[in-house]
């Protein structure tokens, strides 16, 4: 949805949760020597500053990654994460955020690519402007990312890493990621794929999960993280989920040692609580 704007929500609770997955992932496919993609359907600006009239308007990073910020003992997958953020702050204030592009970027080696899809044309200047003098490794492609992935899949490479997560402000984007997906395992059913989607009162989004494991893949690994029980009138969003298909055999393992901990520092209230669930081939 062209309205939708993460500066926002950049730095929130589901941020937390979606890049530290993202990077866990990311690290592992570059253990291997072969080269991977990297594909960000809805990739947003790729870095935030925190201080902006959007970021600060509703101050969601405060309760996201503001509070493991200064936290001392936190799960080793957390410390990682919170490694890459502290590049974009090097003086140890917590002024800027970076979104799945730029954290993805960092992980590229010499072979790898990455592949940014953006509908926003504001969002597109500021990617572009991010990797100014990236060349050939970053493509930007100003345009749907579900469309992007129909001309692109499989990649060259035969290893891939496709993060998807839209707005999900309309009932469109629930449809979308589901085709989507069913789409792109037919083109390409060993890549790896996780899809970010928000926990919210709405039918649509209590569905999605099982919509997720009714397409068919034999191996996934679905994570949620509610940092508050679900508002008595049904409004906003308590949580977010991870759907991860063909996930690296390590995240499982790794997600257990971090999610308790993690779900105490972001918890809200004493509705907050994680789930973890697996298929394995």
């Amino acid at each position: 949805m062209l309205s939708y704007r993460h500066a926002f929500h950049a730095g929130n609770h589901a941020d937390v949760l979606k890049h530290l997955i993202l990077l866990q992932i990311a690290e592992y496919m570059g253990e291997k020597p072969a080269p991977f993609w990297i594909i960000d359907t809805h990739a947003g600006a790729g870095r935030y500053a925190l201080e902006s009239a959007h970021a600060s308007k509703l101050g969601e990073y405060r309760d996201g990654v503001g509070r493991l910020w200064d936290r001392k003992g936190l799960p080793p997958a957390a410390v990682d994460y919170l490694e890459f953020v502290k590049m974009l702050n090097p003086d140890g204030q917590l002024r800027h955020y970076p979104g799945s592009p730029w954290l993805a970027s960092q992980l590229l080696r010499e072979g790898d690519r990455l592949r940014l899809y953006e509908l926003h044309s504001t969002d597109v200047k500021l990617l572009q402007e991010c990797f100014k003098g990236a060349g050939r490794q970053v493509t930007i492609t100003a345009g749907d990312g579900f469309a992007g992935l129909k001309a692109i899949l499989p990649p060259p490479t035969r290893r891939a890493l496709v993060l998807i997560d839209p707005s999900y402000e309309t009932r469109d984007d629930y449809v979308n990621v589901v085709k989507g997906l069913q789409e792109a395992l037919k083109r390409f059913a060993t890549g790896t794929y996780a899809l970010w989607y928000p926990m919210l009162s709405k039918l649509e989004s209590r569905k999605l999960p099982d919509r997720l494991k009714g397409l068919g893949a034999t191996s996934w690994l679905h994570v949620t993280l509610e940092v508050s029980a679900p508002t008595k009138d049904g409004f906003g969003m308590n949580g977010s989920g991870m759907f991860i298909i063909n996930p690296p055999w390590t995240l499982e393992k790794k997600l257990h040692e971090t999610l308790p901990k993690l779900t105490e520092i972001l918890a809200q209230d004493a509705g907050a609580k994680f789930t973890l669930e697996s298929q394995s081939a």
